[in-house]
């Protein structure tokens, strides 16, 4: 039965899941939950976004089975469990919403406060936000208790942690379902309290906003600031090849959450972070960044 406490003591069993948002993050929620054996509804409002997400999926499946790290018959049972929509009210019969749109707080509002009438008494609803307060997102539910964050990194099928954020109404029952989703994933989670961007973030974003600073005071170039932390403290990636991959408008928005939450100027947005973003230079996924994307080989902009 779906929706039900059949599992564990204090944990719901889970069976299909809701996913909102088919870019970066949520085309990889989508392939690793339906890898896991749920049921996903992958929705996003544009259906070319879809059709992309899906062709991404079965891609990214594909290299999964050349690299025989899973079956073609894995491959094929992962594909047949992911259905499409753009109709967000359809999520509404699912166990666990994960929603994983835009890091913008009134977008996330707006998307909880349409699904929220369709959605079953017993479904949890989450946020995949990096960032942004759970308590404040969860108080405008009808269900701070079934509501936490459940936070992905970046690509999600590769990296195998997940942060769980409990805000201050988020139930046991709550937490431990989510907990075990993420044991059936093969994840490894770490619990975190609800406080502006968390752990990884906390720590991660500051760094990449000093790499900026160092750049914008002309310490270095990007080429040097980039080896110097690959090479000299064993980095795979330098954090503004990092800020490009994750996109720089992310970045910005996560600092600014840092700054406004805490009050503290140390946590202060680089301007030449906020002079790439309203240039619309936002990394790997526009073209432009810290590197220049267009031709073969990415060549920095500094």
């Amino acid at each position: 039965m779906l929706g039900t406490n059949n599992g564990r003591d204090g944990q719901m069993d889970i069976a299909k899941i809701g996913v909102v948002g088919a870019g970066q993050m949520g085309n990889g929620i989508a392939h690793v939950m339906a890898l896991a054996g749920y049921d996903v509804l992958l929705n996003d409002i544009s259906g070319e976004a879809l059709k992309n997400a899906v062709d991404l999926i079965r891609k990214n499946l594909d290299r999964q089975v050349s690299r025989e790290k899973i079956s073609q018959d894995d491959m094929d049972a992962a594909m047949a469990r992911i259905t499409t929509t753009q109709t967000l009210t359809d999520l509404g019969a699912t166990d666990l919403v994960i929603e994983a749109a835009t890091e913008r707080e009134p977008v996330k509002q707006a998307i909880f406060d349409e699904l929220l009438p369709h959605l079953q008494p017993h479904t949890i609803l989450t946020s995949n936000t990096s960032s942004i307060s759970i308590t404040r997102l969860a108080s405008r539910t009808d269900r701070p208790e079934k509501f936490m964050g459940f936070h992905f990194m970046n690509p999600v099928p590769v990296m195998q942690l997940v942060e769980l954020i409990r805000g201050i109404a988020t139930d046991r029952e709550t937490y431990d379902s989510c907990l075990a989703v993420v044991e059936k994933l093969g994840k490894t989670a770490a619990s975190a309290e609800d406080f502006p961007a968390f752990i990884v973030n906390r720590i991660l974003m500051p760094m990449i906003n000093e790499a900026v600073y160092t750049l914008y005071e002309g310490v270095g170039n990007v080429k040097s600031i980039d080896e110097s932390l690959k090479l000299g403290a064993n980095h795979p990636m330098g954090p503004l090849e990092l800020a490009d991959f994750i996109g720089l408008d992310t970045c910005l928005a996560i600092m600014n959450v840092l700054h406004d939450g805490l009050a503290d100027t140390k946590y202060r947005p680089c301007p030449l972070l906020t002079k790439y973003v309203e240039a619309g230079w936002l990394g790997r996924k526009t073209g432009r960044g810290f590197y220049d994307y267009r031709d073969e080989t990415p060549v920095p902009t500094r």
